[in-house]
């Protein structure tokens, strides 16, 4: 596309848009001849460049002279078992509109492998911020309150969704999500596996032995953080929650568990990590119990219980995740020019997890 370089997405973000990476790279021509013949409103000349933010589905923005959507796409290469469904991300974004959770709309799945190489889907692009940093930098006190505030009422809001009412009483089984969950991604892991990792072994054994006597079922949306939803470009509060590869029906309390791990990771040097050892009072943000407390409020919720369970299960799975990342990328197929490093951030959440194990008995 001609001229000046057009405004990135996401206005004061951390979500990078680079050149397509050359792993990701697809004949555009038959990509641009489908949107024209079955996308309303799409026209060219068309400019296509990549999100660098996500690590599993490759994520790219187009550019129209009118327009912007965004594509999401299965990675190349062999992957492993009901693993980057974006068929069930598609449908899941087609199903909450008519809810009070916010997310883009969806407008068209391609399942024919032969126009870009895999299955993909087309969703409307959403103007806003997308801020990685669960620090919230460069907001004031009370924007990163207001932020955290809204990030617990949108969760509780997802998990208070009728999702037979919206067409999903089939999206999940409605029982045993924990012992499934348990059983899918130590599957995931041990396929992934490039090392023993005596920390892994013991959090996975521990997890199915202290199962929850008790059971829920919600949608959840399985990789709840802030870094997944997009700020509206002023205020302080989510417009849209993105990523919904993950989503099932299941615990609302893994989700949950999940979006408060970040409270006991330390930051990283590039501004990245968790809330850990930081002055969060300063800052504005709720503290973990308060955060909590929100989620009831907007929930219903009288209490919290297993919390120690969930907690230690959301490194279980963030563990598994990590792994898979890095044997993607060791095989070259990885979305992001970091992944490399995720081998060690994989060692690091089962150790954080294997440890609150211990610590709860």
């Amino acid at each position: 596309m001609p001229g000046p370089e057009p405004q990135t997405s996401t206005p004061a973000s951390d979500v990078a848009l680079i050149d397509v990476l050359p792993q990701h790279r697809f004949d555009e021509a038959p990509l641009w001849q489908y949107l024209q013949q079955h996308l309303e409103d799409f026209s060219t000349p068309a400019r296509l460049r990549q999100f660098q933010g996500g690590q599993s589905n490759p994520t790219y923005l187009i550019e129209t002279p009118t327009r912007k959507f965004v594509l999401r796409k299965k990675p190349p290469g062999k992957l492993l078992p009901s693993a980057h469904l974006i068929e069930r991300e598609y449908r899941i974004l087609r199903a909450l509109p008519d809810t009070d959770v916010p997310v883009p709309r969806a407008r068209l799945l391609c399942e024919d492998p032969s126009i870009i190489g895999t299955p993909f889907y087309v969703m409307d692009h959403v103007e806003g911020r997308v801020i990685t940093g669960v620090h919230l930098p460069n907001l004031t006190p009370a924007d990163r309150r207001a932020i955290y505030t809204d990030y617990a009422r949108v969760a509780a809001r997802l998990h208070g969704v009728d999702y037979k009412a919206c067409g999903l009483s089939d999206f999940g089984k409605p029982e045993g999500y924990v012992a499934r969950q348990l059983d899918r991604w130590t599957k995931q892991y041990l396929a992934s596996q490039t090392e023993q990792n005596a920390d892994m072994n013991e959090l996975m054994a521990w997890l199915g032995a202290h199962l929850p006597a008790s059971d829920e079922t919600a949608i959840v949306h399985g990789d709840y953080r802030i870094g997944n939803t997009i700020l509206h470009p002023t205020e302080p509060r989510i417009i849209a929650v993105l990523d919904w590869e993950l989503a099932t029906l299941g615990h609302p309390l893994s989700d949950l568990a999940y979006a408060c791990m970040f409270y006991r990771i330390p930051p990283s040097d590039t501004g990245g990590g968790g809330l850990a050892g930081l002055d969060i009072a300063a800052l504005g943000i709720p503290d973990e119990q308060e955060f909590l407390s929100l989620y009831c409020k907007y929930s219903g919720r009288e209490h919290i219980a297993d919390w120690p369970f969930f907690l230690a299960f959301a490194y279980f799975r963030m563990a598994a995740i990590t792994q898979g990342v890095y044997a993607r990328a060791l095989q070259g197929n990885a979305a992001d020019r970091r992944a490399i490093k995720y081998g060690e951030h994989a060692k690091a959440f089962a150790a954080a997890g294997r440890e609150m194990t211990r610590r709860a008995g």
